[in-house]
Order: structure tokens, then C-alpha cells, then sequence
């Protein structure tokens, strides 16, 4: 094991063992199996992702540092964790999560051994895990928990998604975090309301010709 490696892990049971303010800590976590899942995971300017679910509509701010947490009232981190490659880090994760604040983990997993997720949520359990299959082919490994042991996962490449579902849960025990995510489903609304006026208004020539 490198000295990384294993500063990371003692760095994450240290943390766990820190009497931490709760309004300090992260409450969402994020975890990928490689940095080649940064793009679906976090967005790019193309496809949106749980970044910027999380910082553009709803107001989180990423924290880097676990002692010095940013002023934004919500807030999350994101780790490289491989469930094949270092799975000594990923059960340090899945197993301090809870104790070091975090209030759900999103995990995702690209190739057709996306066990990423599915570890998380077996050792973090109770903690609900959100699972983000990177790839189509990831899907069945992802979503394929037996019974009693329970993953909730959007669908692939639907980082995005897993951020919405995991501020619904931080939700329920914050009104101005539930009106956040009401305020961006009326924003949804009325951006289709606009586009069906348009069409109909302008006939199809009339609307391409304003929306291409």
C-alpha cells in the first residue's frame, strides 16, 4: 500500500473520530471508480452532471477540506475510490461515511463490474447510497442487489438525477432546501410552457427559425 493510500484511509478514520460539528461536515458524498468517470459524474458544459445539480441549481458548495468547510449551508465532497483496485480506501469510505457526517454517498461505476455502488451500500448500510451507472453496460451491475440489501440508482449517466434524489432526501429535514428544489421544478415547467407557446403561436417554421 502507498503512503497516499494509506494517509487517505487514516486521514478518513481520524475523521471519524473527530467530534465535528454536523453543520460542518459534508452532507453528500461523492465517490467514482476513476477519474475517466469525472464527466459523467460531475457534468461538462455539454451534459450536466451532480455538479452542477447540486452547485448551480441548488446552492451547495464542494468542500475540500474537511476542516475548513466553505460558508454554503449544503455542501459535498468527491473521492477516487475503486472497488477493485484499492478496495482497502473504499471500505474506509463506505465504512466512516456515516460517522463523519455524510448524509448519503453517490457512487458510480463504469465497465461491466460496476461494484463500486453496490459494496458502498453493503458496508455503509444504513446510509442510503445513490448508484450511477457510468456506462449502459453498467446498468445490470449496478442495479442487481439482492434482497435485503437495498440500492437506489438512476439511470446511466444520470448523474444529475442521483443529485436531485440526494438533496430530496437532505430535504426533508430542510425547508429552504425543499423550496430550492420546488423552485428549480417550477423553472422546469415554465420552460416548457414557453417552448409549447412558442410552437403553437409560431407554427414549426416560425419556431425553429427562434429556437435553433
Amino acid at each position: 500500500m502507498t503512503d497516499r493510500l494509506q494517509d487517505l484511509i487514516d486521514d478518513l478514520h481520524a475523521q471519524a473520530d473527530a467530534d465535528t460539528d454536523p453543520q460542518d461536515t459534508p452532507d453528500v458524498g461523492i465517490v467514482m471508480g476513476s477519474n475517466s468517470d469525472l464527466d459523467v459524474m460531475m457534468g461538462t458544459d455539454d451534459d450536466a452532471g451532480a455538479y452542477d445539480a447540486l452547485v448551480d441549481e441548488l446552492g451547495f458548495a464542494e468542500q475540500t477540506n474537511y476542516h475548513d468547510p466553505p460558508e454554503a449551508r449544503f455542501t459535498f465532497e468527491t473521492f477516487v475510490v475503486s472497488a477493485h483496485r484499492t478496495p482497502e480506501l473504499m471500505y474506509a469510505y463506505a465504512e466512516t461515511a456515516e460517522a463523519r457526517g455524510v448524509d448519503v454517498v453517490i457512487a458510480g461505476a463504469g465497465g461491466k463490474s460496476a461494484d463500486l455502488p453496490n459494496m458502498t451500500a453493503s458496508i455503509a448500510y444504513p446510509l442510503p447510497v445513490i448508484g450511477v451507472p457510468v456506462q449502459e453496460k453498467s446498468v445490470d451491475s449496478v442495479i442487481g442487489m439482492p434482497t435485503g440489501a437495498p440500492l437506489t440508482a438512476v439511470d446511466a449517466g444520470k448523474s444529475f438525477n442521483a443529485a436531485l434524489s440526494a438533496a430530496m432526501i437532505l430535504a426533508r429535514d430542510d425547508d429552504d432546501l425543499r423550496d430550492r428544489l420546488v423552485d428549480y421544478h417550477e423553472g422546469l415547467k415554465g420552460d416548457v410552457a414557453d417552448v409549447s407557446h412558442d410552437l403553437h403561436t409560431l407554427g414549426t417554421p416560425g419556431f425553429r427559425d427562434r429556437h435553433d
